[in-house]
């Protein structure tokens, strides 16, 4: 028998089948709530359970009372006090038949893919969302978009080479004309448009690409923000687009890019910040993010430490938006 969803301080209720995750249910339902990996590692969907009781199969490292959403079933009715909620467009997602336009490595280990969609079919999607591949094994592999909403015409997707990935694999095959199915939007790791305090972005690797479709967006509708931009790697090689973040510092005066490297060679030839960038985030900050607004993407252990460093400054957590890259299928 189902059991009842509630959302604290609404009057919206939803159906939970048993074995389905609350999450699961959620996003079934039609109703978007925070999320990013859906596999119990980035900790985007904690929230508390405010009333009866879930099973959770992982015991998380998490606050006391905050619980996976993406891994809880409900033992009966429950209620829940996700961080934000809103009504999903049912018609949003599709899936659409999207063909290689180019194929480039940016970096040894990191192919720009273009790809573009048949004439008068567009994209829908918000800068910060992602995307799923539909591989003929019948798996998937989630990519954020690093194209901007208005360039809806096409895709970009930066893909980092995974030792035996079988997407990797596929990737440094695909030559222009080949055709992937994807669906999309996926995500809710997207920003306020109403907000105007000061903006971090902060990217690990390949966790540049949804805030490359971040800052393309507000740099095209004018945005007099203060923003600034970190962006990590192991090597100066692993910041494989200056060419973008230097557009972005000339129609963006404002802006103030963080490069950091953890390579202590390449960190100095370069001229870069030397290590990880929640250590860079700590020796550019102010003493208070109180107002601020962070952006984070990349390995689930890179946002955690970020995520960690925003706290110690004050940062409330509602403002605090990220999506964390998981390596394998879609969940």
């Amino acid at each position: 028998m189902d059991h009842q969803i509630r959302i604290a301080g609404s009057d919206l209720q939803f159906a939970c089948a048993p074995g389905q995750t609350l999450l699961d249910a959620a996003l079934r339902a039609g109703i978007e709530l925070p999320y990013s990996c859906r596999k119990g590692v980035c900790g985007n969907c904690a929230a508390p359970v405010t009333a009866g009781e879930v099973r959770e199969p992982v015991a998380p490292d998490l606050p006391p009372g905050q619980h996976l959403l993406c891994q809880c079933q409900p033992l009966g009715d429950v209620t829940i006090a996700p961080s934000s909620w809103r009504r999903a467009d049912p018609s949003a997602r599709k899936v659409l038949t999207a063909k290689v336009f180019r194929n480039t490595l940016a970096a040894p280990d990191v192919s720009l893919l273009q790809l573009r969609l048949p004439a008068g079919q567009r994209a829908r999607f918000v800068a910060g969302q992602s995307l799923q591949v539909l591989l003929p094994d019948g798996s998937r592999r989630s990519y954020s978009m690093a194209n901007p909403p208005h360039e809806s015409d096409s895709l970009q997707l930066h893909v980092r080479h995974v030792p035996g990935g079988a997407f990797t694999t596929l990737v440094q095959q695909l030559q222009p004309g080949a055709t992937l199915q994807v669906e999309l939007p996926y995500g809710s790791a997207t920003l306020d448009p109403a907000a105007s305090g000061p903006l971090w972005c902060v990217a690990g690797g390949t966790g540049f690409a949804p805030i490359k479709s971040l800052l393309d967006d507000m740099a095209r509708k004018g945005s007099t923000r203060p923003v600034t931009l970190l962006w990590g790697g192991r090597t100066a090689a692993s910041l494989y687009l200056p060419a973008a973040v230097e557009r972005w510092q000339r129609l963006w005066p404002q802006l103030r890019y963080v490069p950091a490297v953890e390579d202590a060679a390449d960190a100095q030839a370069a001229g870069c910040f030397h290590g990880r960038v929640d250590v860079a985030l700590r020796a550019h900050a102010p003493d208070s993010l109180a107002d601020a607004e962070v952006y984070c993407c990349g390995a689930p252990p890179m946002v955690a430490a970020v995520r960690q460093a925003c706290a110690e400054r004050g940062l409330p957590p509602a403002r605090f938006h990220s999506d964390a890259f998981v390596s394998g299928p879609a969940a």
